[in-house]
């Protein structure tokens, strides 16, 4: 039964925190989609965050595989990618893991739907977005079929902005701007969670004792017991 009561605590917080971001990252991205046109700023604060429209057909931070079917297979890709974590963080709960690490891979998991709604409803849902025109919604009248939506980001955060030095290899006297890719809440989510994993996977995944052995602590425990058996 306290296993039980753990697993719903753990599925509750999962729940939760996968719903916030869908919601946050949908509402906002919906917003920009039908109140901007592509290639529109506005900045938030001067040139270090702005929010600039752009649109792309892959992966996050504006990588992209070309071609129609370069997008299907990516779209494919991200939702068996998906699955595989949803099934990971049920597991996970089953075995009543860290509260912590239930909402890192959760925030993983709801970047991947978040960035998936776009790729298979956007192009169902709403006309085609353009450098001079704002998208409408249009259901049943979109501009691309099932899977082949793109993906709708925003964030720029262009803090440095300068040129390679001339004796700079490759680069020498190019542009130089930190940070350059444009992204969104669901590309936020899947980097937080992975880096969060990271930082603190020594906490998370903790080498477990092999059968027959004891730790340390628990033979301390055992001792402890023993003698207060003895005792008065």
């Amino acid at each position: 039964m306290e296993e039980k009561n753990k697993f719903n605590r753990l599925l509750r917080i999962s729940i939760i925190t996968v719903v916030c971001v869908l919601l946050v990252d949908q509402c906002l991205k919906i917003w920009i989609k039908t109140h901007m046109h592509l290639g529109q700023e506005v900045h938030v604060l001067g040139r270090w965050f702005i929010l600039h429209y752009t649109e792309n057909n892959g992966m996050a931070f504006g990588l992209e595989l070309s071609g129609e079917f370069g997008k299907l297979i990516l779209s494919m890709f991200r939702i068996i990618a998906a699955g595989a974590i949803g099934y990971y963080a049920l597991m996970l709960m089953r075995k009543n893991a860290g509260a912590r690490l239930i909402v890192f891979i959760s925030l993983i998991f709801a970047g991947a739907v978040g960035n998936i709604l776009d790729s298979a409803f956007y192009g169902l849902l709403f006309t085609e977005s353009t450098y001079y025109q704002v998208a409408e919604f249009a259901p049943g009248a979109g501009y691309a079929t099932f899977l082949h939506g793109k993906v709708v980001d925003m964030f720029y955060f262009p803090i440095i902005e300068g040129h390679f030095p001339s004796w700079f290899p490759i680069w020498a006297d190019d542009e130089f701007i930190f940070f350059r890719p444009v992204f969104n809440i669901a590309d936020s989510a899947i980097t937080v969670g992975v880096m969060c994993i990271i930082l603190f996977q020594s906490h998370f995944f903790k080498e477990q004792p092999h059968a027959g052995e004891v730790k340390e602590s628990d033979s301390i425990s055992e001792a402890g017991n023993v003698n207060d058996s003895f005792a008065g």
